[in-house]
Order: structure tokens, then sequence, then C-alpha cells
């Protein structure tokens, strides 16, 4: 399916190794066409498909897939292709099911929700995959799953591995354990929700056509007819050390891209939002000064966790408690 300027790029990728790839085009902005993928295999008698290619959350629009939807197609057509799942911009951040999906082939990066730097690719395969890679004819020399599964029994990569991003990996991951997934999921929504809300008081649209496709990882906003995208990005990194994504194949300079995934929280996206205003106005849209930043704010004002009680405060002068070490605990006090 090509909806987006990665999905573009997997194809070119596919046809590079000498692979035949049947291209389902979707209008970019939308997301992947559910009936036409079942209609595709059903009609694959002879099963000549091998592989359903899935980019789950295509960064370039801001439209999220529906992967599962995508295998009850697979499903439905009794076929045995299988299934791939582009995951850059979605694991760990967006509801993703490998187990239940079953998807056959995962492949995620370290720079997106695992919140480290670029430089780690991380991919997952089924047994069925395993399997399919016996007689597999592509080629393929640093990524060999063969040269992976014999050199990991032994506890070794078959090359030398990037060890301080596997330490950081690891801290990652124990960050999104203490988390939970159900709590990360919530937060990115929650999130992308203040951003959306900025975008509609902006008077702007989502490249995204339908709320079933919002990203919760990233926004493409359009701008308008006669304003470039580019501009807004030169301004705001340029002026406000704001970095923005841009517009990528046929919708370069059509839009900017807020991202909003990782380890972040309501005001960092606020000062992006401030930014984003700033810049805009700047390069002479109309948009109202602090409109999506008061829409942001109030969208998560009312969604917030109730706040626990406060503890009580001792009397300025009151002795303290000892502290479990038997002394007192210093406290500074500043007055104003």
């Amino acid at each position: 399916m090509r909806l987006g300027q990665f999905s573009h790029l997997w194809i070119d990728l596919a046809q590079r190794h000498g692979l035949r790839v049947d291209i389902l085009d979707v209008e970019w902005g939308e997301g992947a066409p559910v009936e036409r993928i079942e209609d595709l295999l059903t009609k694959d008698k002879q099963h000549e498909i091998k592989g359903v290619l899935i980019v789950q959350n295509e960064t370039a629009t801001g439209v999220t897939n529906d992967v599962g939807a995508v295998r009850r197609a697979m499903d439905a057509a009794k076929h045995p292709a299988l299934l791939y799942v582009d995951g850059v911009s979605s694991v760990g951040s967006i509801d993703f099911r490998m187990d239940e999906w079953r998807v056959d082939l995962a492949i995620t990066g370290s720079q997106k929700g695992l919140m480290l730097p670029a430089g780690l690719g991380i991919v997952c395969a089924s047994p069925k995959a395993l399997a399919a890679r016996e007689h597999a004819k592509c080629p393929r020399v640093f990524f060999d799953f063969g040269d992976m599964i014999k050199a990991n029994a032994t506890g070794y990569f078959p090359y030398t591995p990037a060890l301080p991003m596997l330490y950081g990996l690891r801290e990652s991951l124990d960050m999104i354990s203490e988390q939970g997934l159900d709590t990360i999921f919530a937060r990115h929504h929650r999130l992308a929700e203040g951003v959306r809300a900025a975008v509609r008081a902006w008077g702007l649209k989502l490249c995204a056509r339908e709320p079933r496709w919002y990203s919760d990882t990233v926004s493409a906003v359009m701008v308008p007819e006669g304003t470039s995208g580019v501009d807004v990005i030169d301004v705001a990194f340029r002026r406000y050390n704001l970095a923005l994504g841009a517009g990528l194949g046929r919708l370069a300079g059509k839009l900017f891209r807020i991202g909003h995934l990782g380890d972040l929280n309501e005001l960092m996206l606020l000062g992006a939002i401030a930014g984003v205003e700033m810049a805009m106005r700047d390069v002479g849209m109309k948009i109202t000064a602090g409109a999506g930043v008061a829409a942001a704010a109030e969208h998560y004002r009312g969604t917030a966790a109730p706040l626990p009680a406060r503890a009580s405060m001792p009397s300025p002068g009151a002795p303290q408690a000892p502290s479990a070490g038997g002394a007192a605990t210093p406290r500074t006090v500043v007055r104003t």
C-alpha cells in the first residue's frame, strides 16, 4: 500500500530486491484500504502474493493504519501471505499486538517510542517467517536471520554490536515497564488531542482526513494555499530553535509536522505549539496569537488526573520529625 512517503520507500526497497510488487495506491491522508486488500487476496487463487506490507503509522501524513483489520481481511480471504509491519513510529507509543494480529515480521527503530538516539534497528519475526527464510532467495548479509540465530545461541552477535545503545535500550524498556503500556498509550493520545485542539483553534486541518486515522505520535498540519510549510519550518528553527518535520514527497511544502511521542509532557508540547504559532505569524499566516496554546492548555487542564490530597505542612518554626536515619531532615524555605 502506498499511502505516504515511508510506504513508498518500502515499495522502492522491495523493487530494488527484484520483487514484484502489486501496489495499492491510496490518497495520501487516508488509511489502508482494507476492502481492497481482501479483494486482491481473494482473487489470488494461486497464492502468488507472498507478503502484505503495511506501515502502521505513516509518519509523513500523520495517519495510523488498522493492522488488526488488515489481518482480519487476510483471514477472510483465507490467504497464507506473510504480514509485514513497519512499526518505526508506532511501537512503544501506539497499541501494537504482534501475537494477537499474527504479525509475521515487524521492524522498529530506537529513535521514536523507545526514546533513544537513532542507530538501532529492531526486528521481530514469527516462526512462520523464520521458516519462510529457508526458501527465500532475496540477497541478505547484515541482517541474515541465520547468522543472527547461530551467533545469539552462544551469547554473541555476528558483528560488533552497539553496546551503549543496548544499555540505553535496557533502561528504556525498564521505563516502559514501570509506566505500563496502557498508561503510555493513554498519555500519547491525550498529548496528541491537545495538539489537534491547537490545530482546530488555528483554523487549519490535518493531513489525516478522518479522526479514525489520526496518529497519536505525529500531526501533519496542512498550510493554506499560497503559504509554504518550508517557510514555517525555516523560521521556527532559525528564530526559535524549534525543529519541525517537513512535508515529504508529494506533500513537500504543503505541511509541517509536529511530533508528540516518547519522553514528552504537556509543557514541552505547549512550548512547541507556541513556537509554531509565532513562526506561522512571522511568515504572514493569519493566526490569532495564543489561540492554539490556549486550546491545548485547556485540553490538558480539563483532562488532567485529579491531584491527591496534599499532606499537611508543618507550621513555620515547628520541629520536624526525624528521618529514618535519626537526624532531622533539612528544609530550605524561600519566602518572597
